[in-house]
């Protein structure tokens, strides 16, 4: 099975924080992907019933995940950085 990289969830408040919100999450969502991830490696080092198919899977999907992010996160500079270019 093919594990699925969630989408990230709107803050349910709008306002002020909403931006820093949805960041925090997918921070969040990625350090937990990681140190599932660690855990798996671990696992399998010390032979405590951690398969190589299932830790192979969980480093992948911690890779795809942050590469996803940093994608996300360079669209985000792009963006900014576009509006700043702006004349008013």
């Amino acid at each position: 099975m093919i594990p699925v990289v969630q989408p990230l969830a709107a803050p349910a408040g709008k306002g002020p924080g909403g931006f820093g919100a949805v960041f925090e999450s997918a921070v969040n969502s990625v350090e937990n992907t990681r140190q599932q991830s660690t855990e798996a490696v671990e696992k399998f080092l010390k032979g405590e019933g951690g398969e190589l198919h299932t830790t192979v899977l969980a480093t992948q999907k911690a890779e795809l995940t942050f590469q996803l992010f940093l994608q996300a996160r360079n669209k985000v500079v792009d963006a900014y950085q576009e509006i700043m270019r702006m004349q008013m």
